[in-house]
């Protein structure tokens, strides 16, 4: 079985990542159309894929016949909308982060998946990860304990290109926080209220070599409550030039875990246990495991006729998460947390991941 493509939007996520993971995927998909606003972008697909792929608007790549599923690989504030247009004209959806801007346009979406009965993937991937995984399986198991405190991190100094993601509807939080929001929230559960800092810190930025003012923020700190007394907090920001330490913590009360590298990009893991007494350290099992997963995971669940391990009601929490750590920034309060979402199912994808096993004793000389 081949998997036909249709791709809206040519820009760097798809020149670089998504090409090379649809290579990766060789004959189990084909690219069949493809439309970007950039008459240069739409040539040097077809010179790429070898066919006249490139079309001349987005709702030619929607209702073409040959396509199976379609990629929304655009600016964030077309993602709900494309990705509604796909899944109302039969077509399986891998929708880019955030999978909408709005909770209305977010709930529309997953209604549409329901009505079309076709799958519906929502970036970041970040819970498809080998370590991801091995961590999730040990939070479940118990073996760091209740865990109710975490802390998880990711940014850098900011895109030079693209004025979009300076502009309203784009900004870190949507671009870079919502890794950690859904990493998190994969591991503890929905959230139940958020405090936040939100906003500009870099008020001027320089985008493909001119000035732009920024519309949206770059510079954020999150508290989540996820009930219970479990607290979890965000830092994420365009103001990050570089950092040396974990993802992803968490403190359980029996040990804790901590993932290293990014969340999108991890690097192994760390584990203490009381009852051991030593720090467990995980190695990378998957050091090339590629960020574009969900395209291989929307293939697969196609090829299964399996739901996605994340429910789209899980990307929708993450986004209702975001817009609430703006609004609480602007009103200076606490703000309730109204949605849930099913847990991560992994059952039809059983691979857990994990690694070797190397023990540091801190009680021994470093």
């Amino acid at each position: 079985m081949t998997v036909r493509l249709g791709i809206l939007g040519l820009g760097s996520v798809y020149w670089t990542p998504y090409r090379a993971a649809i290579e990766r995927l060789g004959g189990r998909v084909r690219v069949a159309a493809a439309y970007d606003p950039d008459p240069d972008k739409r040539a040097a697909a077809d010179r790429v894929t070898g066919a006249s792929v490139a079309l001349a608007g987005a709702e030619a790549v929607l209702e073409h016949p040959e396509v199976d599923a379609v990629l929304v690989l655009t600016s964030m504030r077309e993602h709900g909308r494309l990705a509604r247009a796909a899944l109302e004209a039969g077509k399986h959806v891998l929708v880019e982060k955030p999978m909408a801007t709005a909770l209305e346009e977010a709930g529309a979406l997953i209604d549409a998946a329901r009505a079309s009965g076709r799958t519906l993937v929502c970036a970041p991937a970040v819970l498809l990860s080998p370590t991801y995984r091995a961590i999730a399986a040990r939070v479940a198991r118990g073996e760091a304990g209740r865990v109710v405190l975490a802390r998880a991190r990711y940014g850098w100094a900011g895109p030079w290109w693209g004025r979009w993601y300076y502009e309203a509807g784009g900004g870190a939080l949507f671009d870079l926080g919502i890794y950690n929001v859904t990493s998190l929230c994969g591991l503890l559960g929905p959230v139940r209220r958020v405090v936040a800092l939100v906003g500009t810190a870099i008020p001027e930025r320089t985008v493909e070599g001119a000035p732009v003012r920024v519309e949206s923020d770059d510079n954020a700190h999150l508290l989540l409550d996820f009930g219970e007394s479990r607290f979890a907090t965000v830092t994420t920001g365009f103001t990050m030039q570089r950092y040396r330490s974990p993802a992803v913590e968490l403190y359980g009360t029996e040990g804790v875990l901590q993932m290293l590298g990014d969340d999108w990009a991890p690097e192994g893991f760390e584990q203490w246990r009381n009852a051991a007494g030593v720090w467990e350290v995980h190695p990378e099992t998957a050091p090339q495991w590629p960020w574009t997963a969900g395209l291989d995971h929307l293939v697969e669940c196609i090829e299964r006729g399996a739901a996605p391990v994340m429910a789209p009601e899980h990307a929708r929490h993450a986004l209702e998460v975001m817009l609430a750590a703006k609004r609480s920034a602007e009103e200076g309060r606490a703000i309730e947390i109204e949605s849930g979402f099913p847990a991560p199912d992994y059952a039809a994808f059983p691979d857990e991941g994990g690694g070797e096993r190397r023990v540091h004793d801190p009680r021994s000389a470093v």
